[in-house]
């Protein structure tokens, strides 16, 4: 069966980016297109504030107005948009069941604060169990001057504890569509007696760890490398914080892919991983969050 990237849609500039960013996908992977708007009546959401009645229609118009205006840009594109009634976290849930990926718009709010991460993107991040590619509405000054095409990297934050192959998978596939470079990111601290009293701090001691790091990086990659080997494969492990590392790299990224946990016993009701946390907050680059056991 043939699964649709499926974007959610609500009438914000959010929203429009991620249409557009979704069709491209689509497009890439040769699939179709599924616009979803969820309309819940709130005082608080996008449409304008003139009653439940006005709200509707406008609500009626967001996926057709947003349908016809991705058809000019990408004629030969299949793509179909639909209204349904819930709240909008449950509805893309559901949506994303049948769907290759979901995708979901964030807002940017300028400067070192990062991104609004809204209720929405948030709930639908820790609760559904297919991909979900976070993509920032664009500034007003990239707006004015958008950034010229080019073939950035895709970037991939692994975790050696847990390769889980979902991850790699997707990001492999990610940098074989665009024919881009795959850049492999891995943060993490040294060992909890490096720099202990009476151990001190060997200068190379990072170095060391890197290297050690890297080969098991290496090790991890070995089978994708073969089975995707046109796919220019670069490893970078570094010492601190990985969401540090990732936002660093990922502001000249085409995509960043993270991992999410979705069976963890702590994890009651499901939520994001404080990495995943960090990224979609901060990177400007669109993130894939991809689940896995």
């Amino acid at each position: 069966m043939t699964y649709p990237v499926t974007v959610g849609v609500d009438g914000s500039s959010a929203g429009l980016a991620a249409a557009d960013w979704g069709a491209r996908e689509a497009q890439l992977r040769d699939l179709p297109l599924r616009l979803v708007h969820a309309w819940e009546w709130q005082p608080y959401s996008h449409a304008p504030p003139e009653g439940p009645e006005y709200a509707r229609r406008w609500s009626e118009g967001v996926p057709r107005e947003i349908r016809a205006r991705l058809h000019r840009r990408y004629p030969d594109l299949g793509i179909t948009a639909e209204r349904l009634i819930g709240p909008p976290p449950k509805v893309l849930c559901e949506a994303a069941k049948e769907a290759e990926l979901l995708v979901v718009g964030t807002v940017g709010i300028g400067g070192l604060a990062g991104f609004l991460l809204g209720s929405v993107a948030l709930a639908t991040a820790a609760h559904t169990q297919r991909p979900l590619v976070l993509v920032r509405a664009p500034t007003a000054e990239e707006d004015e001057h958008p950034a010229a095409v080019s073939a950035r990297p895709v970037v991939l934050g692994l975790d050696l504890g847990r390769p889980c192959d979902e991850v790699l998978r997707f990001a492999f596939d990610a940098a074989a569509l665009r024919a881009a470079p795959l850049l492999v990111v891995r943060g993490g601290k040294p060992p909890a007696f490096y720099g202990a009293p009476g151990v001190g701090v060997d200068p190379s001691g990072e170095t060391h760890i890197a290297a050690d790091e890297t080969e098991t990086m290496r090790m991890v990659l070995q089978p994708w490398r073969e089975k995707y080997p046109a796919v220019d494969v670069t490893e970078q492990a570094v010492i601190g914080h990985p969401a540090h590392h990732l936002l660093d790299v990922g502001t000249d990224a085409d995509l960043v892919v993270i991992g999410r946990r979705t069976r963890s016993p702590r994890a009651v009701p499901p939520r994001i991983g404080p990495i995943a946390h960090a990224v979609l907050h901060h990177c400007p680059a669109p993130v894939a969050v991809v689940p896995h056991d």
